[in-house]
């Protein structure tokens, strides 16, 4: 490992400077990606009368992103560690080319625009961590991290929101139309603050897409970060999509548990952008990860026993803070794991929450007439990830990664423990 820190003194080829220009165009193509996404996701109903289907089959409309996802997380990951800049480009071209495609057209073109915005999804998402890696210093990576996840949780919000006000059938093509517009913008936005480079990395090799991912998984702080994630994002998405059903048999009717939706994404929004950095700057990632997943699981408890708007309420808005606050935080380590490597590594991490998701999802909706028993099987998944948060397990994330180039350096070898003593004077491993 580098005696120095990495991007404490820049270099040649290095960003001179932080580059907030990029990170907020960033912002801008990540918050468009997922509000193109959700765009029918309130007005399901009414879409499928717009455009004289059957409202399963407006669900495709979101349902492709996730199965898309699983397919091209990781090929996505390897391809930004390779061509960085180019590939987060063609992402930003395909968010606002799907949502121009989607404008005037039938379902048929919709969905067809539904699908390129998918295919764009995993290339966004995943250019996460590395961005603020090639843009920021150290010091205020957490920041953008931070930053960077409180867009995604923003696109789910002007989805939101937007839906509610655009709510009726004959405004169904203004609400495509200013989707494609933001995405549009957006996009431009992001290739000309593109043209600045980040450190140049023409020096390094990275190791081949399989023996790079190999390499990640061998780091335990990386396995470690992949369960909890795959728990807690489970957990999140079974919440947000039985929710209403749910809490029906409590009285919670659609418009109220929408609401709890909403307010709980807007705590998360909030939490994301403001918590991270904090907790970086005090090395409290495994006391505020231990936190999340007791609170969660006490919020799940609660809800089963006692179910209920103002009950819901109160859950909502503090699982929201402390469960969506958790991306941002296991992102930020696996920036620092990973080095050059993190387009791998955040795929990895995003698919695993997405298979979680699902999973989890599939074995409520199993349970949908039983909602105590939901809600306690919601609990038990997220207490899976307990162990995960032990000091011992995430101890090592606070060091730097070790520079990429080392990674190429051990690509024909085993993946092991490196002899340098890690900050408890035990050998650290390292990707």
């Amino acid at each position: 490992m580098s005696g120095r820190a990495r991007g404490a003194i820049p270099e040649a080829g290095q960003a001179p400077r932080n580059r907030w220009t990029v990170v907020a165009a960033y912002c801008a193509v990540s918050s468009a990606n997922q509000m193109l996404w959700l765009t029918f996701a309130p007005i399901t109903t009414v879409a499928a009368h717009h455009y004289g289907v059957a409202v399963s089959s407006m669900g495709w409309m979101a349902n492709v992103f996730p199965l898309i996802y699983v397919i091209l997380a990781l090929p996505a990951g390897m391809l930004l560690d390779r061509w960085f800049r180019g590939w987060l480009a063609i992402g930003a071209l395909l968010t606002a080319g799907g949502g121009l495609l989607r404008v005037g057209g039938g379902y048929e073109r919709v969905l067809a625009g539904q699908l390129v915005i998918a295919v764009a999804q995993p290339f966004v998402l995943n250019a996460l961590t590395k961005l603020m890696g090639e843009y920021l210093a150290p010091a205020k990576r957490a920041t953008g991290i931070a930053v960077g996840s409180a867009s995604i949780f923003g696109g789910f919000v002007l989805a939101l929101v937007m839906g509610s006000i655009l709510s009726r059938a004959s405004q169904v093509g203004l609400l495509v139309l200013i989707g494609a517009a933001y995405a549009s913008a957006a996009a431009v936005m992001l290739l000309v603050t593109l043209r600045h480079r980040g450190r140049n990395q023409s020096s390094v090799r990275l190791a081949a897409g399989r023996d790079r991912l190999s390499m990640i998984w061998s780091d335990p702080v990386m396995r470690a970060l992949t369960g909890v994630v795959l728990a807690g994002f489970g957990v999140f998405v079974a919440m947000s999509t039985w929710l209403q059903a749910l809490l029906k048999p409590a009285g919670v009717s659609s418009s109220d548990a929408g609401a709890l939706l909403t307010e709980m994404v807007l705590a998360g929004m909030a939490g994301s952008a403001l918590i991270p950095p904090l907790v970086a700057r005090r090395s409290a990632e495994a006391r505020l990860l231990r936190v999340v997943v007791l609170v969660t699981a006490a919020g799940c408890v609660a809800l089963a026993a006692r179910p209920g708007l103002i009950e819901g309420a109160f859950v909502m808005f503090v699982v929201g803070a402390l469960l969506l606050t958790a991306l941002p935080v296991v992102l930020e380590i696996a920036e620092r794991r990973a080095g050059d490597a993190g387009g791998t590594a955040t795929a990895l991490l995003w698919l695993a929450g997405n298979a979680g998701g699902l999973a989890v999802a599939l074995i409520v909706q199993v349970l949908v007439e039983e909602p105590a028993a939901a809600f306690a099987v919601m609990a038990a998944t997220i207490m899976l990830a307990l162990p995960l948060t032990r000091q011992g397990r995430l101890g090592q994330a606070v060091p730097a990664a070790q520079p990429a180039a080392d990674i190429d350096q051990r690509a024909g070898s085993a993946p092991g423990v490196d002899p340098a003593p890690g900050p408890e004077g035990h050998a650290q491993p390292t990707i």
